[in-house]
Parts: C-alpha cells; structure tokens; sequence
C-alpha cells in the first residue's frame, strides 16, 4: 500500500472523531469554529482527480452534516473548495515545482507555502458554511468575521497537527 494512502486513511479515521466529538464544541468566544477535519481535504494528493476529490469531500461532508445537524452545508462548502483546490495549487506552484506523489503538507512544501495554499481555501470553506447557515446576507459583516476568525483557528489547528504527526515525504 503507499505510503500517502496508509498516511491519509489514518489521518481520516483520527481527524473524522476528533472533529465530531472534540471540536464540534469548541467554540472561540461565540465567534470562531474549528474545521479540523479539513486537512483531511487540504492532504489530498495534487494528481487526485476533481471528480474524485469532489466526491469524498461530499461524503466526508455528509458526515460531518449528520453529527452537526446541518443537512449539507458542511458537504456543500467541502465540493466547492475540493473544486477550487486543483486551480490554486495551480496558482500557487512553488518555485522548485510540485513533487510527484507528493501530498500537500508543511513537511513537504514548508509552511509559508501551506498558509498561501490553505488560507483562502479554509476561508472559502468558513465563509460557505456560514452564509448559508445564516440564510441571507443580513449579517454581512458578523459571517465575515466569524469567518475571519474560524479560518485562523482552523489553520492555526491544521499547523500544530501536522507539525506533529506529519512527516516529510522520502
């Protein structure tokens, strides 16, 4: 079996709990959320299909949705940045190129090159998820800052996991 694969399928199977039932309750002064499930996402190999990563970004989507009572916001938010996802890590290509079989990571690419890559999609993420929850665009500038600060928590949690249990590729 690949390495990346055994690597991702153990990350899915630790982030999916700990997300549902560690940071499902955490929340930031009433402001900000932790999505930590979404470096689950942000991993996914750059050769992985649209299709493909769309897919399981659905599903994994569709269960987050049952354990949050969301009914397809959290899976809704997961298509549109797994669509995204393959025409930013287009944009942002380091200097060097991308690594074949290489995942995405701050082993692999360094950390200031993981910020520029997950930063606007955790905030594409944060942003969908709560539009959509709120209904409307009312509470333009309230969403935009529990988004602001959901993106900060959730990258800030994304860094520290992967600074300790990832490890650069070989």
């Amino acid at each position: 079996m690949n390495r990346n694969i055994l690597i991702l399928i153990v990350s899915l199977v630790i982030l999916v709990p700990l997300q549902v039932f560690v940071f499902r309750n955490f929340v930031f002064f009433n402001l900000g959320f932790c999505f930590i499930y979404l470096l689950f996402l942000l991993s996914l190999p750059r050769e992985l299909s649209i299709g493909l990563g769309m897919l399981i970004a659905l599903i994994l989507g569709l269960v987050i949705d049952l354990f949050y009572q969301t009914i397809g916001i959290h899976a809704a938010a997961g298509v549109l940045i797994m669509f995204l996802k393959p025409y930013w890590l287009n944009v942002n290509t380091p200097r060097s190129g991308y690594e074949v079989n290489y995942l995405p990571t701050i082993p692999n690419y360094g950390l200031g090159w993981f910020i520029v890559y997950a930063l606007p999609l955790v905030l594409v993420y944060s942003l969908t998820v709560l539009f959509i929850e709120a209904g409307n665009t009312g509470l333009f500038w309230m969403i935009l800052s529990k988004a602001l600060i959901t993106t900060v928590i959730t990258l800030f949690f994304v860094v520290i996991l992967q600074y300790l249990f990832y490890s650069k590729a070989r």
